[in-house]
C-alpha cells in the first residue's frame, strides 16, 4: 500500500523562497550590471593582476600555515578532554564572527611595533608586520584558521579513535600514530579544511586593510584592489567581484557534503 503524499506547510516554503531570494537577488542584481564584453580585458588590467599575485601568494601562505598551525589544535580540540575545553573552542570560532576591522585592531595592538607581542618581534628581531605582505597573511591565516580547524576537528570525530586505538595496541607512539593513522584517516576533511581557509583568506578584506594596510604590490589583495575601483572603474570592480564569486562558489560545490552539511 502506497504512502500517501506529504504535504509541505506552504508557509514555510513561502519563508525559504524569500530567505533564497534575499540571498541571489544582490548577486542578480551585480551578475546584470558585468560588463561582459571586457571582462577579460579588465582583469588583465596591470593594477588588477598585480592584485590577484598579491592574493595568490597571501592566501596560499594564509592556508599552508592553517593546515601547519591548525591540524595539531583540530586534534587536541577532538581528541583531547580538559577543563574549558568550550572556551576555548568559543575562541577558535571566533574570528569567524568577530568583525573584520575588529579583527585587525586587535592584531594591530597585539602585533603592531608597539603591541603586546609586536614590540617584542621588533626589538629583538627587527621583525615588522603592519604594513607588509607577511602581516596580510598573518591578518588572512588569523581570519581563515576556524574553517580549517573546525572541518578538521568534525572528520576527526566522525572517523572516531579506533584506528588510533589499534595502533596503540600494536605498540605504535603517539606521534607515529598521528602521522602514519589519524592523518591518512582525515586526509579528506583536511583537503576540505586547506581549500574553505583558502578561499576565506582570498577574499579577506578587513582584518587585512586594518593591519596590513593598502599598498600596491605589498598588501594590495584583489577585494581591496575591488574596494577602490568601485570609485573609479565600476567595470573593473564587477569584472573583480565575478572572480572572487567564481572561486568562491566553485569550492563550495567542489566541497559540498563535507563542511556543515553533516
Amino acid at each position: 500500500m502506497s504512502r500517501p503524499p506529504t504535504r509541505q506547510p506552504r508557509i514555510l516554503i513561502g519563508s525559504a523562497a524569500v530567505a533564497l531570494t534575499l540571498l541571489m537577488l544582490p548577486l542578480a542584481g551585480m551578475l546584470q550590471r558585468v560588463p561582459w564584453s571586457t571582462v577579460l580585458e579588465r582583469l588583465s588590467d596591470p593594477a588588477v593582476t598585480d592584485a590577484l599575485r598579491v592574493s595568490i601568494v597571501v592566501s596560499l601562505w594564509a592556508a599552508a600555515l592553517c593546515v601547519i598551525l591548525g591540524l595539531p589544535l583540530a586534534w587536541v580540540m577532538a581528541r583531547v578532554d580538559f577543563i574549558g575545553k568550550n572556551v576555548v573552542r568559543a575562541f577558535v570560532m571566533l574570528p569567524m564572527v568577530l568583525p573584520p576591522v575588529v579583527a585587525g585592531t586587535a592584531l594591530l595592538f597585539a602585533l603592531g611595533r608597539r603591541g603586546l607581542l609586536g614590540q617584542w618581534l621588533d626589538r629583538w628581531f627587527g621583525l615588522t608586520l603592519p604594513f607588509t605582505t607577511a602581516g596580510a597573511v598573518v591578518a588572512a591565516t588569523f581570519v581563515a584558521l576556524p574553517f580549517f580547524v573546525t572541518t578538521v576537528e568534525s572528520g576527526l570525530r566522525q572517523h572516531g579513535e579506533s584506528l588510533d586505538e589499534a595502533a596503540a595496541a600494536c605498540s605504535a607512539n603517539p606521534m607515529s600514530t598521528f602521522i602514519h593513522v589519524t592523518i591518512p584517516s582525515v586526509r579528506g576533511a583536511i583537503g576540505a579544511g586547506a581549500a574553505l581557509s583558502w578561499a576565506r583568506a582570498l577574499g579577506e578584506f578587513g582584518a587585512t586593510v586594518t593591519f596590513a594596510g593598502n599598498l600596491g604590490g605589498r598588501t594590495r589583495t584583489l577585494p581591496l584592489a575591488t574596494f577602490l575601483a568601485l570609485e573609479n572603474d565600476p567595470g573593473a570592480a564587477l569584472a573583480m567581484s565575478v572572480l572572487l564569486m567564481t572561486v568562491s562558489l566553485i569550492v563550495l560545490i567542489a566541497l559540498r557534503g563535507r563542511w556543515g552539511m553533516r
